[in-house]
């Protein structure tokens, strides 16, 4: 595949193209294209054009593009695949469509949707667009997910992945801000714990809007690389995080971000049938306030608040609400709320 054109400072990976050669995706003859695509810290992701077709290979990474050392097990590319599967068959049209796999390079390749026709929701949101209708869809989506796999020991089986899980999402969010801030370690530590004890039903672990594109029919959830079996709440907290954090980035659409977080928890808690939603409920609203604290004093901070007085607004938020253990998502909220009105 010599006609494969790329930067040098790029360096398409050998690997890369000998697996689009047995991939059968592309004719022996065809011109390719292949163009690395922006966006990734866990990731490399390339926009693959031949014969008049155009498809993404991604590529898990074993260190993640961060300022800290951060390593993860590649292996986590073939849980992101399976997750695909799963929730293609509970939600047709949710997720893109898996064309092929090679577990021993830890790669895969997708269909390619358009921005033009499925544009990135953060992207959306960033402008000012924020559509209570769409995350009521999102959230009825995944917890139609959670709902389908609630209870599988099938399922359960292939996804525990405890030890990537923690590796990806507990220790560099709850823990790392646990170190962060010694006084609040007792409680992060136990929700840590307790978060990854819980085995319910077939956790995304990354459900934000970098991650989900805004399509003519509903959401596409893409990049399921923390798949996990275990707790469900965890999917809930993690989304409506980011609709809170959002209110920093486009103060302008504050109201219609927090009106998002409202449809997004009555969609989802509405669609709970695997368990009581106000057992569920309490557990997100626990992790929520955890989440925030992690998004300025983790391993992963969000990258639009870089003001001090936005960090400080969300420690003086999280603070206090990670101590009282809050029991609802509205707490949390009428709290925020508040604070960024102030």
């Amino acid at each position: 595949m010599e006609n494969i054109p790329y930067a040098a400072d790029e360096g398409v990976d050998p690997a890369i193209v000998a697996f689009i050669e047995r991939s059968g995706l592309v004719e022996g003859a065809a011109s390719v294209a292949m163009a690395r695509l922006a966006g990734g810290v866990a990731s490399d992701i390339w926009k693959v054009t031949a014969g008049g077709r155009s498809f993404a290979v991604k590529r898990a990474l074993a260190r993640l593009r961060v300022a800290e050392e951060w390593i993860v097990p590649v292996s986590r590319n073939a849980s992101e695949v399976e997750w695909m599967l799963a929730a293609g068959r509970i939600a047709p049209g949710a997720v893109p469509e898996i064309l092929a796999h090679d577990r021993a390079i830890s790669a895969y390749a997708m269909t390619f949707l358009d921005p033009a026709t499925h544009p990135v929701w953060k992207d959306e949101l960033r402008a000012g667009r924020a559509d209570r209708a769409f995350a009521a869809a999102l959230g009825e989506t995944i917890a139609g997910i959670h709902s389908a796999t609630a209870g599988s020991t099938d399922v359960a089986r292939r996804f525990a992945n405890d030890g990537a899980f923690h590796a990806i999402r507990l220790e560099p969010y709850l823990e790392a801000a646990a170190r962060a801030h010694p006084d609040l370690a007792d409680p992060l530590l136990r929700l840590s714990r307790d978060t990854l004890a819980c085995k319910t039903a077939l956790v995304h672990g990354d459900v934000s809007p970098k991650n989900i594109l805004v399509g003519a029919k509903g959401p596409v959830i893409l990049d399921a690389e923390c798949a996990w079996y275990g707790d469900p709440a965890f999917d809930l907290a993690f989304c409506l995080n980011h609709l809170l954090l959002k209110c920093l980035w486009t103060p302008a659409s504050r109201s219609d971000f927090l009106a998002c977080f409202d449809a997004l928890c009555r969609a989802y808690l509405g669609r709970v049938d695997w368990e009581e939603p106000d057992g569920l409920e309490a557990r997100a609203a626990r992790l929520l306030p955890a989440l925030l604290l992690a998004r300025v004093d983790g391993k992963s901070p969000v990258e639009y608040v870089t003001r001090d007085g936005d960090k400080d607004s969300i420690r003086r938020i999280a603070r206090p609400l990670i101590l009282a253990g809050p029991r609802r998502l509205a707490a949390v909220r009428d709290a925020w709320a508040k604070e960024i009105a102030a």
